[in-house]
C-alpha cells in the first residue's frame, strides 16, 4: 500500500527514498537548523512532504553538486528554505560551485601576482629616481579594485574547501598497514 503524497515519512522510508543511510539524517538534523522532523513520544521522527523535499534539495547539493556542509548552509542562508526545495525538485539548477570558486581564486591569484609585479617594479623606478608611475599605476589597477570585502571572504572559503579535499585526498592515497603487509 503507498501512501499519500501528503502523508508523514518516517526515517527510514525517507532514507529509503533519498538513497542515504538513516545516521546520515539524522547527522544533516544537527548541521541544518531548518529540517525539524515532527517527533513523536520515544523520539520517533516523521518527516513533513516539505522536510522531504528540503533533504532532497541539501542531498543533491552535496553529493551531485559537491557543495560542501558549509556552502549549503550558505546557500539556505542567502537564498532560503524555498531556494533549496526547488533545487531538489529540479525546478532550478543549483550551479556548479567548485567551478565559480576555482575560476574567481585563479583571478585572484592572476591579479595578486601582477600587484606584486606592479609594486617590484614601484620600487625599481623609485630606487633609480624614476618619476613613480608604476607605482600609481599598481593603486588604480581595475582588478585590484574589482576585489571587495565579500570576493576576498568568498576566495577564502573555497580555499580552505580546497586545502580540505587535498587533505582528504592525501589519506584516501595512504595505504593501510594490511596493504602494505601484503
Amino acid at each position: 500500500m503507498q501512501k499519500a503524497p501528503d502523508a508523514f515519512r518516517t526515517i527510514s522510508e525517507v532514507a529509503g527514498e533519498l538513497e542515504v543511510p538513516q545516521h546520515v539524517l539524522r547527522f544533516w538534523e544537527t548541521r541544518f537548523s531548518q529540517i525539524r522532523p515532527m517527533k513523536r513520544a520515544g523520539g520517533r521522527r516523521y518527516y513533513r512532504p516539505q522536510d522531504v523535499d528540503l533533504l532532497r534539495g541539501i542531498r543533491q547539493l552535496l553529493y551531485e553538486e559537491g557543495y560542501t556542509i558549509k556552502g549549503v548552509q550558505k546557500i539556505l542562508r542567502e537564498h532560503g528554505i524555498a531556494h533549496v526545495i526547488a533545487i531538489g525538485k529540479g525546478e532550478i539548477a543549483a550551479g556548479p560551485a567548485v567551478s565559480i570558486n576555482v575560476a574567481a581564486m585563479a583571478q585572484t591569484r592572476a591579479a595578486d601576482t601582477s600587484g606584486r609585479a606592479r609594486a617590484a617594479t614601484a620600487e625599481d623606478d623609485a630606487a633609480d629616481g624614476g618619476d613613480g608611475e608604476a607605482q600609481r599605476m599598481s593603486t588604480t589597477s581595475p582588478r585590484a579594485s574589482a576585489l571587495n570585502g565579500e570576493a576576498v571572504v568568498a576566495l577564502r572559503e573555497a580555499l580552505a574547501e580546497l586545502e580540505q579535499a587535498v587533505t582528504l585526498l592525501k589519506s584516501a592515497a595512504v595505504p593501510s598497514d594490511d596493504e602494505v603487509a601484503a
